[in-house]
């Protein structure tokens, strides 16, 4: 500390002017205090406080150091000197990182998630909109659901167009179907070629393609692939935010929905879709009546298996089955349908058909009849090439008594001769 000499000491070095020493702090009890002046390298010792001293003309330039220390055994008495100074500051500690960062979320990269795979690109995406956009998880699903089903979108304009040529056209293919089926039941390969030759021709001059029907789901299964698992390893790590991230009656998209309403309503939507959607003029086209069963009995069947999904798998679900139903819906529009140049469907009565339409049993024992008669044909066609190569390949089959090519003996061809 301080005494009142060095602090005016050193208040006038400051100020840059020349200062003397008057006077120093005398204590109420005496006690004798040592100080020591320091200034530019000189020492002044032995100032004894129980007398009033007093320093004239001694000069301490301002650019040079004074401290004044004291040395003192401090007693009792002593002890005001230091009540008006203030307490040190505390020594500042470093924030935890906890801290800072309080209220954040960690990253997908920290939790294993994310990268340049299809689920990572998914994950990716679904933090990109949940931080940025500061939305809940369910809304991030939905956005997202809508904005890869956009993109899809001109791929369902390129089918609808498709299946609704293959509508118009369906009296002709059948008739060409028919013969073809025909020709191959009989065995006549010719036949079946020829027809099959006139369906490539008149599907080429109407400009009809069937795997332009199959661009969408062939486009889809990767997606849904993609976010079924990407979802499924969010909630499997699980991503604490996702535990509030649902709405209504399932906040937490990391486990099951407990009322089953979700995959209740994942196959009721399911199944509207197959029966409203866009695929049944292919269907019929196609003649597909046995694969249109199949779909229907598809959502009761995934049903079971839904149930144990968790929320956020169902929830996308969801979300997509009801933009297939928007999607359908928007194409049933012939305003739409003329803007987006899709033909009109022509409604065909099924008995001016070739096919007449059957019954479930009786398409699926047609179907297996037809498909007995294929595999008869191509084991008989099999059969036929090997016989064929072992004929070319194998040794002479004997088929005379006596080699012609081998030479006779002399004496039966004079007594030939002589006859």
């Amino acid at each position: 500390m301080l005494s009142r000499a060095g602090r005016i000491l050193v208040r006038s070095s400051l100020s840059g002017k020349i200062s003397t020493i008057q006077e120093l702090a005398v204590t109420g009890s005496g006690a004798n205090r040592c100080y020591h002046i320091a200034a530019c390298g000189s020492r002044f010792e032995g100032l004894n406080t129980n007398k009033v001293t007093k320093w004239q003309n001694r000069f301490v330039h301002p650019a040079m150091a004074a401290v004044l220390v004291r040395n003192i055994s401090t007693n009792d008495a002593d002890k005001s000197l230091f009540e008006h100074i203030p307490e040190p500051p505390p020594i500042p500690v470093a924030p935890e990182v906890a801290d800072l960062v309080a209220g954040a979320e960690p990253t997908f990269a920290s939790l294993g998630l994310g990268g340049w795979s299809p689920v990572g690109m998914v994950q990716n995406c679904m933090e990109f909109l949940h931080i940025t956009a500061d939305l809940p998880w369910w809304g991030c699903i939905a956005i997202g659901t809508v904005c890869v089903r956009m993109l899809l979108f001109p791929l369902v304009i390129a089918s609808q167009r498709n299946a609704a040529k293959m509508n118009n056209n369906m009296p002709q293919m059948q008739v060409l179907q028919m013969k073809m089926t025909e020709a191959r039941q009989a065995g006549n390969a010719i036949d079946s070629a020829r027809y099959a030759q006139e369906m490539v021709q008149f599907m080429k001059e109407k400009d009809l393609n069937p795997l332009k029907n199959m661009l969408v789901p062939l486009a889809q299964a990767p997606i849904f692939i993609s976010f079924f698992m990407g979802l499924r390893q969010m909630a499997n790590v699980p991503v604490d935010s996702l535990r509030e991230g649902g709405l209504f009656w399932f906040p937490d998209l990391t486990i099951c929905d407990q009322f089953y309403a979700l995959p209740i309503i994942t196959s009721i939507t399911m199944f509207l879709t197959i029966e409203l959607g866009t695929d049944s003029a292919r269907m019929s086209a196609a003649n597909m009546q046995t694969v249109r069963y199949v779909l229907r009995a598809m959502p009761l069947f995934i049903l079971p298996f839904t149930i144990n999904f968790p929320g956020a798998i169902c929830l996308y679900w969801v979300f997509s089955n009801f933009f297939s139903l928007v999607q359908v819906g928007f194409l049933r529009i012939p305003a739409v349908r003329d803007y987006f140049k899709i033909d009109r469907l022509i409604t065909h009565k099924p008995e001016t058909l070739p096919i007449k339409k059957k019954k479930f049993a009786e398409g699926v024992k047609e179907s297996w009849t037809n498909m007995k008669i294929t595999r008869e044909l191509e084991e008989r066609a099999r059969i036929d090439e090997i016989s064929f190569q072992k004929a070319g390949k194998g040794p002479l089959v004997k088929t005379y008594k006596y080699d012609p090519t081998a030479p006779r003996p002399a004496g039966n061809a004079i007594n030939a001769k002589k006859r």
